[in-house]
């Protein structure tokens, strides 16, 4: 005869975990602050996206300008696009940069680094230990 049943057993190993494994903290999407300067436009919160995200801002920046197809440069706390950029499409570029570059594929969650192993980009999961290669390109959009 056992003197414990599963639910009590439960309830303890969930009692003696630490407050941290137990916490589901989520991770919010960074939200870019958009506004325009003739016919430039500006990533006023630039820096606080790349620390959000954790991940060098030259390698956001970069793919942020290959995808808008525009030329800029990163200047103190922000970016700098040439030309006027709709929000929404600056927005929609770092939902796909942050879910190709830092979401693990696993387990969802943002705590991951980029590691390279020979010529390929592997994106490590710090959380689950998961390791995926970078995607290479998603499927055209309009």
């Amino acid at each position: 005869m056992n003197k414990y049943d599963y639910e009590s057993l439960l309830d303890r190993a969930i009692e003696s975990l630490p407050e941290k494994v137990t916490a589901k903290e989520r991770f919010q999407m960074p939200r870019g602050m958009v506004f325009y300067e003739g016919n430039t436009t500006i990533l006023k919160n630039f820096l606080d996206i790349a620390s959000i995200v954790n991940r060098e801002p030259q390698h956001i920046l970069s793919y942020l300008l290959k995808e808008l197809g525009t030329a800029g440069e990163a200047d103190g706390e922000r970016a700098i696009f040439q030309g006027k950029i709709p929000e929404r499409k600056i927005q929609d570029r770092i939902e796909e940069y942050v879910n190709r570059f830092v979401l693990c594929r696993e387990c969802g969650r943002p705590d991951t680094k980029l590691i390279k192993k020979n010529r390929t980009l592997l994106l490590k999961c710090e959380a689950c230990g998961a390791i995926h290669p970078v995607k290479a390109r998603k499927i055209k959009r309009e």
